[in-house]
């Protein structure tokens, strides 16, 4: 927390970020507890789908009626840009504007050097 004005708290995040945020907001500070949840192994893939996931198959697999990266004859290499099956870019590829929450960064991760 660096300060507070006009009901909004100002927050230094880890990543040198300075934001805005409502002051009756509420925060963890800290380290989540049970370090080894991630290491559960669950042991068989109806576990998982019990959780509701489902399998996860590539694109380049499929034919071309299901996803921009199917068919051709026996093993190919996808030949485009990593797309999701609706065609839009993925693996890197930044798709989202962050525009509605610009006004609430007042210096950007981005910007910490100076």
């Amino acid at each position: 927390l660096v300060g507070r004005d006009q009901g909004m708290a100002i927050l230094r995040l880890n990543s040198g970020e300075q934001r805005v945020v409502h002051g009756s907001c509420m925060a963890t500070v800290g380290a989540v507890s049970n370090p080894d949840h991630g290491n559960i192994n669950d042991g068989k893939a109806g576990r998982t789908v019990w959780r509701g996931k489902r399998p996860h198959n590539r694109g380049v697999t499929m034919n071309p009626v299901d996803h921009p990266h199917g068919g051709g004859e026996g093993r190919t290499s996808g030949g485009r840009h990593p797309v999701s099956p609706w065609g839009k870019p993925t693996k890197g590829k930044k798709t989202r504007s962050n525009k509605a929450t610009d006004k609430f960064i007042l210096r950007s991760r981005h910007q910490r050097k100076s």
